[in-house]
């Protein structure tokens, strides 16, 4: 490794070699440090890493931890695992040594999570308290198994919260029918529900069909990605489902004439529903009773 100073702007730099994980011989330059103590600690974080030495921080770590990961989740899935773990790990773990997070440290963090209350007064949920240690473990179990760290403290402190979440209720077949005239006054609300509760989908398997999914002949509907929302949006490659069948028309209300195959040619409309069709829960159900809103998700 070799350290430089960058006269022009006044900033340090570092040009580092190193073996990649195939043995093959490459080249880093990271530039922008403002001091050499800071560019120092980069050097020997990145030496840590590629030594695969647990004595590095716990911020230094999750560069490892989510190449290793990243590829293995869905991208919806690691970006909400990474959120998570950015504001509520890192204040407190972020700058400490991985080999040095003891019991004590994360006794010290639960009881600060078990303490918060929001502007309401509100506690955070069994469930995400629970999520939020789970990150935690699962980190630090992943530094045990693959980078030599001795032991997994979280492990031994326990668990926190609960992941029994609150009953869920469902509505009947006279209950739903009873929603369903309530949102008949919009069209693309009524049919959203409508797949949604005859057809058992989730929303981002309504909002990811296309008329392509659609073979009337079959009668049948193919329930085979997922919409999710993210730079803009985003269909999940990797996500996997058996087909469903269902009565097209009876569903959905759609009597565009398929071509001789049964299908619609699915470049006439990428989509079917809108980003807000079903988003409104709450709001297209305020029109029936309380009873029944209860039982809307959003």
């Amino acid at each position: 490794m070799s350290t430089h100073k960058d006269e022009k702007n006044g900033t340090w730099y570092v040009m580092v070699r190193y073996h990649d994980w195939k043995g093959v011989k490459r080249q880093k330059c990271k530039r922008g440090f403002a001091t050499r103590r800071e560019e120092q600690e980069w050097e020997r974080n990145f030496q840590l890493q590629t030594d695969g030495d647990p004595d590095m921080t716990f911020e230094a770590f999750m560069e490892l931890y989510e190449n290793d990961m990243r590829p293995r989740l869905k991208e919806n899935t690691w970006l909400s695992k990474k959120h998570m773990i950015r504001t509520k790990l890192f204040a407190t773990f972020g700058k400490k040594m991985l080999s040095e997070i003891e019991t004590r440290d994360i006794i010290a963090w639960q009881n600060e999570l078990l303490a918060y209350r929001d502007e309401k007064k509100q506690p955070y949920s069994p469930t995400y308290l629970k999520s939020i240690h789970n990150q935690l473990v699962a980190i630090l179990n992943h530094a045990v198994r693959h980078y030599r760290l001795k032991s997994n403290p979280a492990s031994k402190v326990g668990y926190i919260g609960s992941k029994e979440a609150e009953k869920m209720q469902f509505w009947t077949k006279e209950e739903y029918q009873r929603f369903a005239e309530a949102v008949m006054d919009k069209p693309m609300s009524y049919y959203a529900f409508e797949m949604l509760y005859w057809c058992g989908i989730r929303e981002g398997e309504l909002l990811a069909l296309t008329p392509g999914d659609f073979n009337f002949k079959a009668g049948t509907v193919s329930i085979n990605k997922s919409y999710q929302r993210l730079h803009p949006y985003h269909f999940d490659p990797r996500w996997k489902r058996q087909n469903s069948t269902s009565e097209p028309q009876r569903a959905t209300g759609l009597h565009h004439e398929p071509g001789k195959d049964g299908r619609w040619d699915s470049d006439l409309v990428p989509r079917l529903f809108p980003r807000n069709c079903s988003g409104g829960v709450h709001a297209v159900s305020s029109g029936i009773p309380e009873h029944y809103r209860q039982k809307t998700r959003g």
